[in-house]
């Protein structure tokens, strides 16, 4: 028998492409301080993945490593992706490879942003 929880039951693969996509929806109302764009658009947001036991692994980085919003934007992406509904657990992973560059950010974030 599953846990009253939901842990241990496993999420079929349209679940988690839905989970995803929501997650990713969620992350879109997440912005640098300093600039006017979301960091998924900027590019800021390398991998979003759903497991089968529906926990978000979110891989991202930031425009820099002394970046102001060092502390507030990882926080942010777990905050959102955790109002997802059937959103069992999220872990956010920082890393610095490769290094965030303007190429990275979408073409709306280019106009956007003069580019």
């Amino acid at each position: 028998m599953a846990a009253a929880d939901g842990a241990g039951v496993e999420i079929s693969t349209v679940e988690q492409k839905l989970i995803e996509g929501q997650v990713v929806e969620g992350i879109k109302m997440c912005y640098d301080p300093e600039i006017p764009v979301n960091i998924y658009d900027l590019g800021l947001v390398y991998d979003v993945r759903v497991d089968n036991q529906a926990v978000v692994h979110v891989k991202m980085t930031l425009t820099s490593p002394h970046c102001p919003a060092a502390q507030i934007l990882p926080r942010d992406v777990e905050t959102r992706a955790r109002l997802v509904p059937g959103v069992r657990d999220v872990r956010v992973e920082v890393v610095w490879e490769p290094s965030w560059n303007p190429t990275m950010m979408s073409e709306a974030a280019k106009l956007e942003l003069g580019f």
